[in-house]
């Protein structure tokens, strides 16, 4: 179980190279005037998907779209590629995220100190904050500030890798205990069948939160 546990993490670099390009394949580019029903489906769902990140943009902030939307895409596509058997999903690699969060997390910041460097400035020290917890304030401010890109990534990999991990346990404890107890196999079949359908969602649901945190970090900056 151990060794079974630690090949989990263990992913060669070629496999995750293949693995981050596969979900690009999933998503054919529209050459025809008429479409069909998948590709209709996948224009309503990044209509969807769109209208729901750039609520809060103004006119400025839909320069933003292709990248959000390739975002959400993406992290989505590939937490989803990690449910197909023999298959890996990178995301469930904190470089990986880390990798994503980082360079996007700056860009945020540099765009905010940019354009609106004093508003950028005060969110480091909130209005009507006492003259002795100034320098706390800053700090922590600071702090929060610079382990933003962690937090996106954390979560990120903790939820996925958490989903996948207790799918691989239960369907263990199934085979297990379809030697010893037939009449709990039945129960432990339907708890990974609906672990799954948690799972699909949950790896959407994270695609559209790490999209929108970002989208959220640019509409403070720009």
């Amino acid at each position: 179980m151990n060794e079974e546990l630690s090949a989990f993490f263990d992913v060669p670099v070629g496999t995750m190279m293949l693995a981050i390009a596969f979900p690009a394949i999933l998503l054919p580019t529209p050459n025809r005037l008429i479409t069909n029903r998948w590709i209709t489906i996948q224009q309503w769902l990044i209509q969807l998907i769109m209208k729901q990140l750039l609520s809060i943009h103004n006119t400025k902030g839909l320069s933003w779209s292709l990248m959000l939307i390739t975002l959400t895409l993406f992290i989505g596509l590939t937490n989803l590629l990690g449910l197909l058997p023999y298959s890996f999903a990178p995301t469930t690699q904190l470089t990986v995220n880390l990798s994503m969060a980082i360079p996007l997390w700056t860009g945020t910041v540099v765009l905010g100190f940019r354009y609106k460097t004093k508003m950028s400035l005060a969110h480091l020290l909130p209005q009507g904050t006492p003259t002795f917890l100034i320098p706390m304030i800053i700090i922590i401010e600071t702090i929060s500030l610079l382990i933003r890109p962690v937090t996106l990534a954390v979560r990120l990999t903790a939820n996925i890798t958490a989903g996948h991990l207790l799918i691989h346990l239960t369907g263990t404890a199934t085979l297990t205990l379809l030697s010893i107890h037939s009449t709990t196999i039945t129960v432990t079949f339907v708890t990974v069948i609906l672990l799954t359908i948690l799972e699909l969602a949950v790896a959407l649901i994270q695609a559209y939160v790490f999209a929108l945190l970002i989208s959220l970090y640019l509409h403070e900056s720009s």
